[in-house]
């Protein structure tokens, strides 16, 4: 018997969790989650695992001593959860360490969307300002816009929080409205998107979530409408967003995520009236190294103390004794 416990990674993860994991377990490497790649002989003596990414039913079948997952991020569903839940073992995620910055991120976008600023410093850059004179008054502005939130959880709080700031007038769908939440709640997207002219999107990856900012959508939201979506590009329909863009159905959209990624269709980057990032709403050195330590907690709280810091809902498990 291993002196640590042996804690599977499979496939890539941020060096930070690999150096805290190492202080306390022995590491288990392989190079992505194919359960071919672990003999069984040294499947079996798996106890807990990090995974950035999937981590699928077959996985989690070949490790039959498993007790718990640490996903890195806030969205979990590269992990059979079902499977996991089914044997009792644990999962966790890395909520809240990254709100601040995400929302940071998603006020930045909205403003590149609405001012057009990463095309003003290319103007500037590329000498347009000196052989051409000031750049194009921007069409569109903050300044009166009315704000609709898909997706109330912990980030769209603190976007929300944010917005308050800039004067506007803020609403939100959700499944269910939030007792907590001072802001005007419809009880489907599409009439959100109707009483808005800008939507923000930030729910996760769910079946319920499966391109439901469509056609329909984007036409209620409007010709001088926004589409700002931080969450995960699976909400969008991109054939529609494409069109609707083309055609002036919605005036902008800024994207940090989308739906085959890091494959971006060449319809959206050819569009002028978009702002794209490549999914980095959370991407700054202090907050992925505040997620990885996240990750490598949640691990030795379970095994240290017999309960996880940030388990997942669906997962609300203790360690047993022994």
């Amino acid at each position: 018997m291993p002196d640590k416990t042996r804690i599977l990674v499979p496939g890539a993860i941020r060096e930070r969790v690999l150096e805290r994991l190492r202080e306390t377990f022995e590491v288990v490497r392989i190079e992505r989650p194919d359960p071919a790649l672990l003999a069984r002989s040294e499947a079996a003596s798996i106890a807990g695992a990090a995974v950035s990414g999937a981590f699928g039913a077959a996985l989690i079948e070949h490790l039959p001593a498993l007790e718990i997952i640490a996903s890195f991020g806030v969205g979990y569903d590269g992990v059979d959860v079902g499977a996991a839940a089914a044997r009792g073992i644990a999962v966790t995620n890395t909520p809240d360490v990254l709100n601040d910055e995400v929302a940071d991120t998603t006020i930045g976008l909205l403003l590149n969307t609405l001012r057009l600023l990463p095309q003003a410093e290319a103007w500037l850059r590329s000498g347009r300002w000196k052989r051409d004179g000031a750049f194009p008054l921007t069409p569109l502005t903050l300044r009166g816009r009315s704000v609709g939130i898909y997706g109330l959880g912990r980030i769209g709080l603190a976007i929300a929080e944010r917005l308050k700031g800039f004067g506007v007038s803020i609403a939100y769908h959700t499944r269910r409205p939030r007792a907590d939440a001072p802001y005007a709640y419809y009880p489907s997207l599409e009439a959100l998107a109707g009483a808005v002219d800008t939507l923000i999107a930030i729910v996760p990856k769910t079946a319920e979530t499966h391109k439901t900012i469509d056609a329909g959508v984007l036409k209620a939201l409007g010709p001088d409408g926004v589409l700002i979506n931080v969450g995960r590009g699976w909400t969008v329909d991109e054939d529609a967003l494409v069109s609707a863009l083309r055609e002036g159905v919605i005036a902008g959209a800024g994207l940090d995520v989308f739906y085959d990624e890091p494959n971006v269709p060449d319809a959206l980057l050819d569009l002028p009236n978009v702002s794209l990032l490549p999914h980095v709403a959370s991407a700054s050195v202090a907050t992925r190294n505040a997620m990885a330590d996240l990750v490598a907690d949640n691990l030795v709280a379970w095994f240290g103390h017999g309960a996880a810091l940030t388990p997942v809902p669906e997962t609300p498990f203790t360690r047993k004794a022994g």
